[in-house]
């Protein structure tokens, strides 16, 4: 029997693994958007070094992203097709991302002097759609990964993707 300090220790080794796994990918993907900005700039003579808000922005989504599982969005479509669930949850975070940006500019606004109202109306809303727009694209493979691996089960999936010769247990359907 597992004692109820070892199951907190398992579990918060499982969501340190998972945090881990979430950054790295949009930490990742965050980094290539940035070094995209940084050559597509450079033709205009301008430096454009934003790596570290590329880095902070994929920690703060990694923890939307968890904070979003852990209050249970997204799972409505858990029990419909892979593909459905897969681009429900990318579209649930996307959303959930969007409103966060929202936030987050109006905040950065009102930090720099301006009132709630003259800090809404600063916020380029069309900007971050765009930028949302390109995240939702990202979470798709992200999401796809983490509802193979839902259904699959952890164990499966780990043998399957990460380990040399593996084969799928691939069931054939009945004619």
């Amino acid at each position: 029997m597992i004692s109820m300090n070892e199951e907190r220790k398992r579990k918060a080794k499982h969501e340190l693994i998972e945090m881990l796994l979430l950054f790295g990918y949009l930490g990742f993907f965050f980094c290539a958007l940035a070094f995209y900005d940084l050559l597509l700039l450079r033709q205009y003579h301008v430096k454009y070094w934003n790596f570290g808000f590329a880095i902070i922005n994929a920690l703060v989504i990694t923890k939307v992203i968890m904070l979003g599982e852990y209050a249970k969005l997204g799972r409505r479509h858990e029990n419909k097709a892979l593909l459905v669930s897969i681009f429900w949850k990318a579209l649930v975070f996307g959303i959930l991302i969007y409103i966060f940006h929202i936030v987050e500019e109006i905040f950065r606004h009102m930090v720099h002097g301006k009132d709630l109202a003259g800090a809404s109306h600063e916020v380029q809303l069309d900007n971050l759609l765009g930028r949302s727009i390109v995240i939702l694209c990202a979470l798709i493979p992200l999401f796809a990964f983490r509802e193979f691996r839902r259904v699959m089960g952890e164990e499966e999936f780990n043998r399957v993707f990460f380990r040399s010769g593996s084969k799928a247990t691939v069931t054939q359907p009945e004619s």
